[in-house]
This record gives C-alpha cells, structure tokens and sequence, in this order.
C-alpha cells in the first residue's frame, strides 16, 4: 500500500456530527471564524468546513433517517493510515474495539472506527481520491496538534505506535485532571473553541431526537 500524502500517523481530517447544522455553523463561524459551505463540486452536496481559506472538515447531519439514536453530537478525527484493515487488525490485538468495521467510502477512500484502549474513539482514513485537509503549518483557526488527555497516557502513546506503526504526528499524551479522566477523547488545543462548539452542538441536539450513525459517515460525507 502507498503512505497518503500526509503520512501515516497524521491526524487528516474532523468531521462535526450535530442535529442542529445551521446552529452549529453559526457557532463555529463567530467562535472559530470558520465559514460552512456546500461543496458544490461533490455531487453529493456536502456541507464542509473551512478556515483561513483552508477545508478543514465536513459535517454529519444526525438527524437523516440512516441514523439510529444512540451517539450524541460530536467532534471525530481521522487519522491517515496505508491499510485500513491491516491497522484494524493490529488494534484490535492491541486491545481496541472495533465500532465500525472497514468500508469503502465510494471512491474516496476505506475508513473504520475503533475506541482505544483507554477509552478515546477514534477513526482511520486510507485515502483514495480525498487525502483530508491540507493547510500550511501555522495556518490561523486549524488543528495544529492534538492531544489526548486520558488517565493513563504511556499505555495510549504505546497502542497508537503499535496500532499505526509509527508515533502518531503532532499528537500528545497527556494525563486528565479530575472527572475528564473519565472520558477520554482527542481535542485540538490549537483550535481550543472546538471543545466548546461539540458541547454546543450536544446542547443543541437535545431538544431533538438523539441519533447516531447505523455505519461510520467517512470524512469526505456531510
């Protein structure tokens, strides 16, 4: 298999998944300055973020009908990888369990989703035609690193090594304070506002019917 062209190990895309998207883009736009639009060149009309002039992400409208209730309104990054399955299957190993088993995302690329030993979800991109995000290093309103805050962070550190084969990119393991040890996830420091914009979409969705995805939504979709 061909590395993507970040790298493998490289965090390359997010994707916002909310009941409420003209709420959460008006959010995002006044905290983040970053600006929602239909991608009028997918055929699929789907709705992605930018920031700096940079796409940065795309977003999941929980409330269509392929969603079941479960999951509620949040913020998922991918990580690039060469093989989708190969890495499944060294995670799993490792200790991970699977969410969403490896899928092809038409012609754009195969993803999964897994949850980490430590309890963090994350999902895995081997692109095809979409590569994810591709924005200067610096640029202004992007992920720049990401970090995960859990309560045991040597073991994370050491599965993601393991899992990608490398030492994941411009990521750190840091130990959480107090109850966030309880729910460990990947956040972007860099884009700090995105914290407060997934529990603004969480609070949003609440007056709605909760949904989830029936099958991972791969980061090219809206």
């Amino acid at each position: 298999m061909s590395a993507p062209p970040g790298g493998v190990g490289e965090f390359c895309w997010m994707d916002v998944k909310t009941r409420d998207l003209p709420g959460t883009a008006a959010f995002f736009s006044k905290a983040l300055g970053g600006r929602f639009a239909v991608d009028e060149e997918d055929w699929r009309r789907a709705t992605k973020i930018s920031a700096g002039g940079h796409r940065i992400g795309g977003v999941s409208d929980l409330a269509h009908p392929v969603h079941p209730p479960g999951t509620p309104a949040h913020i998922a990054y991918y990580l690039a990888v060469d093989d989708v399955d190969r890495r499944v299957e060294a995670a799993t190993a490792d200790g991970a369990r699977l969410v969403v088993a490896p899928f092809d995302a038409g012609d754009q690329g195969r993803t999964a989703t897994l949850v980490d030993p430590v309890g963090a979800a994350f999902s895995l991109w081997q692109p095809r035609r979409f590569t994810g995000w591709g924005f200067p290093p610096r640029s202004a309103g992007v992920p720049q690193r990401m970090v995960l805050a859990c309560d045991r962070p040597e073991r994370a550190r050491d599965f993601y090594r393991k899992a990608l084969g490398v030492r994941p990119a411009r990521a750190d393991f840091v130990t959480a304070p107090g109850p966030a040890a309880s729910a460990p996830r990947w956040d972007s420091p860099s884009a700090s506002t995105t914290r407060t914009a997934s529990s603004h979409a969480q609070a949003v969705s609440a007056r709605g019917p909760c949904s989830a995805p029936r099958r991972a939504v791969g980061p090219w979709c809206g």
